[in-house]
Parts: C-alpha cells; structure tokens; sequence
C-alpha cells in the first residue's frame, strides 16, 4: 500500500522541463509581445466602444505560439481555424441550449469534435467556446471580432518574433514518403507509423519531429555505447609477428596454421617495421594468368638455397613497408573511416612505447558495433 501511495503521488509530480533559461526567456518574451501588439491593435481596429477587443483565451493561445512553436497545436491554421470555430460552435449553442450548463458541455465537446474533423485542434478553442456560452454571446460577430482578429494578429506576431530568434514557425508538418527508411536507421517509418497507430492518442509533437527525435536518441546511445571503447578492449592481443628475415615460406605456413591473411613485420624490440598479407604474396607472383597460379605460389615457397638470386625469399623483400597503426588508447570509433573509406583490413596496435600490442581488423570492428547496438540485457 505504500508503495502504491508513494508511485502515485511520484505521478502528480511534474517531470522537469528540458529547456535552457534562454530559451524559456524568449518564450516570456515572444508572449509578452504577441499578448501586447494583438491587444493594441485589435483595441484599434475595433474601436474602444465596441465591447471586448481581448479574449483571455488568447494567453493560452500565446503559451502555445511561444513556448511551444513546433507543436501542431500551435500552428497558424490550429490557433485561427480552432478558435473561430469554437467560437461559432459556442455562439450556436447559445442560440439553441437556454441552459448554460449544458450549453457550455455541449459547446466544448462540439467545438473538440469539429476541431478533429477540421485538423485544427487548439487547446484554448475549448475555452473559447465555453468563453462564448459563459458571456452569452449570441451573436456570430463576436466569431470575427475579437476571436478571429486576435488569433490573426497573434499568429502574425508570432511568425515575425520566432523566425527573428531563430526558432521557425510556422513549423513545417511533412510525411514521409512512403517506404522510405534512413540509412543505418534500426527502425522504418512503417514501423513509427505502426507504432503511433498502436498508441492511438493525439500527441503533442509532429510526427516528423519525432521521428527525428527517436533517430536522434538512437544515434545518441550508438556514440554512448561504441564512442567509449577503444582499441584495447576489442584488438587481438600478442598478435602472431614475423621479422625482417623470416623465411617466406615460414610465413605462409604461419598464416595459413592460423587462419589469418596479415603478419605484422616487427623489430627485435617489437616496433612495426611493415605488414606483410596474402595480398602481398599474390603481388609477387605473376597474376597475368590464372593456370598454375598455385604452382607459382609453392615455387615462391620454396627455398632456393643459392647465395644469390633475384626472386624474394624473405619477408622484408615484399612487405608492406607503410603501415597504418594505431594506439592501444585510441577510441575505436575513430578506426572506423580507416577500414570503410581508406582500405584497410588489419590495423596493429602498439603502446606507448611504439611496440607491438595487438592488432584489429575488419571481423574486429564487426563485432564490436553489433554488441554496440545491442539492447541492453
């Protein structure tokens, strides 16, 4: 029972607003001005004797044009359309219901139902209604002047003011076009549009807007998951090396006991001194036709035993002697243009002191980004 108690009054509590001091600033800002030039203006037009200039629901109006201007609540036709609307519904009701109680129920939930069919839901259309039933406004100018002037004058303010401080509005509501999926994105827009029809309610958010948001946060957590690892926690240690001497066939016979395609060359302090691959081998034997390619292959193998001779018999003679490394505490995901844009198949890492530690490769990074984007047990 307590803990019921406890995650119920955990539920009244309001979640914290994710919004800097300027930003909330320029929302108190764009209100007060919004509030102030459609007041003055409509106070002119209308002239003072014409009854109200300024309808309250009009502050919520101005919450939701400057601190919510991405909201398809606020946007130009929600505020025009679902005011005016509302208020003709209100004013309908006022000439058809002598009761105000049920007119004003029954204004406010017209008023939603038409604002659904229209696509112009807005919050404070319901208050405009019930505004209108309250006041028994039972004519339909009142629909005109002040409501329509106001959300006109409003939207007008608020299209100047967001756009000067750099926050567009209005906010463009696109779709997506159909089939469509972002590179590298975990999800489709079938899926969010699967999703949303899942969740069935009206959310305060454009759709395109979220779908970014969720892209967003899914390329937030790929950089928090892989952009804290480095080159230690996924390399090979003690990696299989040769040296300069290293008979050829020496070499082959290692790469092929192990399974692996490249050999660091290394020094007797284990410095990088090359890289040698099977790409290496095939470059040293004549590739301009296909037979006998493996007779070539055993008869670069082989040792000659002469003192002299012109075809290579040790590592050093076809090595790669420029050779990429990286260091054991470099972030892994700084490799990763190093394998998918420049070539590379195997990167050894080396330590502070320039030696040899270990080596990634291609299967290495791999495996590392898939653990990477996996959900979390």
């Amino acid at each position: 029972m307590r803990v019921r108690i406890r995650n119920g009054l955990a539920a009244l509590w309001p979640a914290p607003v994710r919004v800097d001091a300027n930003q909330r600033w320029r929302s108190v800002g764009g209100a007060f001005f919004g509030i102030l030039i459609s007041g003055l203006l409509s106070r002119w037009l209308g002239g003072d004797g014409l009854g109200p200039w300024l309808v309250a629901p009009m502050g919520a109006t101005a919450v939701l044009v400057f601190a919510l201007p991405a909201s398809p609540l606020a946007q130009p036709w929600a505020v025009v359309g679902g005011n005016t609307i509302s208020a003709l519904v209100g004013t309908a009701c006022v000439l058809a219901i002598p009761d105000p109680g049920l007119a004003g129920a029954l204004a406010v939930a017209l008023a939603i139902a038409a604002m659904f069919q229209l696509r112009c839901l807005h919050p404070p259309g319901g208050a405009t209604a019930l505004l209108v039933v309250l006041s028994q406004t039972s004519s339909f100018h009142f629909s005109a002047f002040p409501v329509l002037l106001n959300s006109i004058l409003l939207v007008l303010t608020g299209m100047a003011y967001n756009n000067l401080i750099g926050r567009p509005y209005p906010h463009a509501q696109s779709s997506p076009a159909p089939g469509t999926t972002p590179a590298g994105s975990r999800f489709s827009t079938q899926d969010l549009d699967t999703a949303l029809a899942h969740y069935n309610q009206v959310l305060d958010i454009s759709r395109d807007d979220l779908e970014a948001l969720l892209h967003g946060a899914e390329s937030a957590a790929y950089r928090r998951n892989l952009g804290q690892l480095r080159c230690l926690d996924v390399m090979t240690p003690e990696p299989i090396s040769v040296q300069f001497g290293t008979p050829l066939h020496e070499a082959w016979e290692r790469m092929r006991l192990h399974r692996i395609k490249a050999l660091p060359v290394t020094d007797r302090a284990r410095r990088i001194a090359g890289i040698v691959t099977v790409a290496d081998f095939m470059r040293s034997i004549d590739l301009q036709t296909h037979e006998g390619i493996a007779e070539r292959l055993r008869s670069l193998l082989r040792v000659s035993g002469a003192t002299h001779t012109d075809r290579p018999e040790v590592v050093g003679q076809i090595m790669t002697r420029k050779v990429q490394v990286a260091s054991a505490d470099r972030f892994l995901i700084e490799l990763a243009p190093l394998f998918s844009e420049k070539g590379h198949h195997h990167i050894p890492i080396i330590d502070s002191e320039q030696r040899l530690v270990g080596i990634i490769t291609q299967s290495d990074l791999v495996r590392a980004l898939y653990r990477a984007v996996q959900p979390a047990a």
